[in-house]
């Protein structure tokens, strides 16, 4: 009976590897016919592709109907499209996509917990997991958007260099931008992105203080917002635009040195948590452990007498 337990659980978790295997392989044919195709001239077409396209747009559509079924409340359709620009995602169709998703996370959740099939059925707690997941979904946008803000403040250094070697050679600073947004594509995605948005912007017939207001605005980042308040004052008083922007990036690696500074000052005070948690209990039963059992095994017999 010992043997056989251990054997049962090891089928069973087999079978759900297998599954998961079947279920995530494509459905076309193998790397090897793929590579024959090519070989023979002919173009090998994976059917699998083209059904896990049609089940994500099933999935999308689904979505969307139930952002729209249930939308988010006026009063934070600001903040929420606000955070959603932030994390990169400025379709005009984010709001509902994000909705859509946060119900349905909730609405698993509540199946999950709600039903018979892994706990017993508990409408509190199914409730509770409901609303766990509805707030999960908003801390993940929120974690999204810092990501995104922290690679754009890492890779703003670069770009300020960037920009001051362009204008120092000669070149405007529409002309600057755009040209450093070419060239931190392949490094910097993020902002290269943000720099050619302002291209289009100037490009479509806005102003150059309204392209770089709005910059500050989608980044939500605090050196892009200084950055493009020296921009603006630069061009409305006709400073140096090669001088201001150097003394903006050293001012700029001032702030990351004391970035720097201030997350190794407080590594040690994160280390107590850990050492508290984890280290010391291990190191208390190395050390206490033997001579509690020889202890117990003295002084109990002699207790029992």
């Amino acid at each position: 009976m010992t043997i056989v337990l251990p054997l049962l659980a090891f089928l069973f978790i087999a079978l759900i590897v297998g599954a998961v295997a079947m279920v995530l392989a494509p459905a076309g044919g193998g790397m090897v016919e793929q590579r024959l195709g090519e070989i023979r001239g002919a173009r090998v077409m994976l059917g699998g592709v083209e059904a896990a396209a049609e089940r994500r747009d099933v999935v999308m559509k689904a979505i969307k109907r139930l952002g729209r079924a249930m939308p988010a409340r006026p009063r934070e359709v600001g903040r929420l499209q606000q955070r959603l620009i932030w994390a990169g995602y400025r379709g005009k169709e984010a709001i509902i996509v994000f909705s859509g998703i946060r119900i349905g996370v909730s609405l698993v959740c509540f199946a999950i917990f709600g039903s018979p099939l892994l706990f017993r059925p508990n409408i509190l707690l199914a409730l509770g997991a409901a609303a766990v997941g509805y707030v999960v979904v908003g801390m993940m946008l929120a974690r999204t958007a810092k990501r995104r803000q922290h690679r754009i403040r890492l890779s703003l250094p670069d770009a300020l260099d960037l920009l001051v070697v362009s204008v120092e050679a000669g070149l405007g600073l529409d002309q600057a931008v755009q040209r450093v947004g070419d060239e931190l594509a392949g490094a910097h995605v993020e902002l290269s992105e943000e720099l050619r948005l302002i291209n289009l912007e100037m490009r479509a017939g806005k102003e150059r203080s309204e392209a770089l207001r709005n910059l500050a605005d989608r980044t939500g980042v605090d050196d892009v917002v200084s950055l493009v308040a020296t921009l603006v004052q630069t061009d409305k008083f006709g400073t140096s635009v090669a001088q201001s922007l150097r003394i903006h990036s050293e001012v700029l690696r001032t702030k990351r040195r004391q970035r720097a500074e201030e997350a190794a000052a407080k590594t040690g005070v994160k280390m107590v948590f850990p050492l508290v948690l984890c280290v010391f209990p291990a190191v208390w039963i190395v050390t206490i452990g033997p001579a509690a059992i020889k202890f117990v095994q003295v002084l109990f017999p002699m207790a029992n007498k």
